[in-house]
């Protein structure tokens, strides 16, 4: 899409003072999709499991020694435990979305994530997953009997660290989600102030931190109007005289 200083009702009249929005552009281009958002949990909440086991077996095999735990770690992966988790994720989110009655559609906030999550049962989903996976890796005789009697007997504890994990990912999420509102909040501060190197600080740390949030139909929006104005007027030399129509134009893209 190209937008030049005077932008007649067509938008026809290109000329060699051109700016150009570029389509490519990291916001512009990240649509929300379900796929995207189950995607993203797959991968956030999949660590948050994973490191939560993996602390859990370490506090209940305080004398094992570290290649020791890691051999032990290998041995789920292999026989199943890490494909089990995004499965338990996915089986939450659908069983979640059944309950609170979001049949179709995006997430549309955090605590809605959240709260299907919980709804979906994902921590009884990870205690069977790993009675599943040791009943697997002992009969295969991977895993000695007696430890695998040891992670069962003590399996609250690593469930307890995985809820903790998860929880503290989407308390991650929410600060993040604040984060990003205020530094949007001073990008438009700079932007009435025509101050551009204030605006491209806070350009830079709106997309750091785009990274890390899960993707939403809302806050990508904001972040896509952002994108547009700033790209237009940087591509304009810095220079905030852009015409008026492609100013609401940038801000409709």
């Amino acid at each position: 899409m190209e937008l030049g200083k005077e932008v007649n009702s067509n938008l026809e009249n290109i000329n060699e003072n051109n700016i150009e929005i570029n389509n490519n552009n990291e916001i512009t281009n990240n649509l929300v999709t379900e796929e995207k958002q189950r995607n993203f949990l797959d991968s956030a909440l999949g660590n948050a499991i994973n490191n939560g086991i993996d602390i859990g077996i370490r506090l209940l095999l305080p004398d094992l020694v570290e290649n020791q735990i890691i051999n032990l770690k290998d041995n789920l992966l292999k026989y199943g435990i890490s494909e089990g988790i995004n499965k338990s994720i996915n089986s939450a989110i659908d069983m979640g979305k059944d309950a609170l009655g979001i049949l179709t559609g995006n997430f549309e906030n955090i605590s809605q994530v959240q709260n299907v999550i919980k709804s979906g049962g994902i921590l009884d989903n990870v205690s069977e997953l790993i009675d599943f996976t040791l009943n697997k890796v002992t009969k295969a005789g991977v895993i000695d009997n007696s430890i695998s009697k040891l992670i069962k007997k003590g399996k609250d504890v690593i469930i307890s660290n995985v809820e903790k994990n998860i929880e503290n990912t989407f308390s991650n999420q929410m600060e993040s989600l604040e984060f990003l509102g205020k530094y949007m909040n001073n990008w438009n501060e700079y932007y009435n102030n025509r101050d551009f190197d204030g605006m491209e600080k806070e350009y830079n740390k709106i997309k750091k931190e785009l990274k890390e949030l899960m993707p939403l139909e809302e806050t990508i929006a904001k972040a896509r109007k952002i994108e547009n104005l700033h790209t237009l007027i940087k591509n304009n030399g810095k220079n905030f005289n852009i015409s008026e129509e492609a100013l609401q134009l940038a801000e409709k893209l």
